[in-house]
C-alpha cells in the first residue's frame, strides 16, 4: 500500500457541527493552593438557532449544551459547584471559546445566576507522551476562563470591575490540565440557511 493511500485511510471526516467535551481538573499556574478546580463540558453547536432582536435567524456560532464547574476550597473543605446553559461555541483545529449563562449555584458559592461566563479550551491529543508536568500520561490540555482577573474593566483611579463577557469571549487556555482532557471536534462556520419562502428578510447577519 503507497503511503499516500494509507494517509487517505487514515484521514478523518470532518464533522458536520463543532463540539466540545469533557472534564478536567486543571492548576492556576499564577496561584499555588491545595484547592481542586474543574470543568466539565458537553456543548455542541447549533448555528443559527437562538433569534436575537433584529437578528431573527441567529448566528453561526450559536450553540446548546452545557458546562459546570467545581471548585475544592481546601481552606474551608467544601465543594462549591455551579451550572451553565452553553450559548455560544467556536472552534478552531484543537482549540475552542464557549460561554454559557449559569443557571444553578450551589449554596454557599457567588450570586451569579443570570450571568455569562467564557471558557477556552486547547486539545492537545492524547496523553501518552511527555505532558506539561514532565511526567508520563499527563494531559496537554489546558483551559482558560473569563473570572478571577483576566477580564476587567480599568476605571481611571477606581478599583477596576469585572467586564460583561460577551458570546463566545474567553482568554486563551492558561492553566494546564492535570488529570482528565477534552476532546474538540473542529468544524468551519456555517452559512446561514436560505431564507423562508415569501421573505424578505435574511436568515441571518449580513456581513459588515
Amino acid at each position: 500500500m503507497s503511503v499516500a493511500a494509507s494517509a487517505d485511510q487514515e484521514e478523518k471526516p470532518r464533522p458536520v457541527r463543532a463540539s466540545v467535551v469533557g472534564s478536567a481538573e486543571f492548576v492556576l499556574p499564577y496561584h499555588q493552593d491545595k484547592d481542586v478546580r474543574s470543568f466539565t463540558f458537553d456543548a455542541q453547536a447549533a448555528p443559527y438557532s437562538r433569534p436575537l432582536p433584529g437578528i431573527s435567524g441567529g448566528l453561526p456560532t450559536d450553540a446548546r449544551g452545557t458546562v459546570k464547574v467545581s471548585h475544592y476550597s481546601a481552606e474551608r473543605d467544601i465543594t462549591y459547584t455551579s451550572k451553565g446553559r452553553v450559548d455560544c461555541l467556536v472552534t478552531g483545529v484543537r482549540t475552542a471559546t464557549l460561554t454559557a449563562v449559569i443557571t444553578e449555584v450551589s449554596p454557599g458559592g457567588p450570586p451569579i445566576v443570570g450571568k455569562r461566563v467564557g471558557f477556552s479550551v486547547h486539545d492537545g491529543g492524547d496523553s501518552k507522551g511527555e505532558g506539561e508536568g514532565g511526567g508520563k500520561g499527563r494531559s496537554k490540555d489546558r483551559v482558560g476562563f473569563s473570572w478571577n482577573g483576566v477580564n476587567l474593566l480599568p476605571k481611571g483611579s477606581a478599583p477596576p470591575e469585572e467586564a460583561p463577557v460577551g458570546t463566545c469571549m474567553a482568554p486563551a487556555p492558561y492553566a494546564p490540565v492535570t488529570k482528565g482532557g477534552y476532546v474538540v471536534a473542529h468544524a468551519e462556520l456555517p452559512s446561514p440557511p436560505p431564507s423562508p419562502k415569501g421573505s424578505t428578510e435574511p436568515a441571518g447577519p449580513a456581513p459588515k
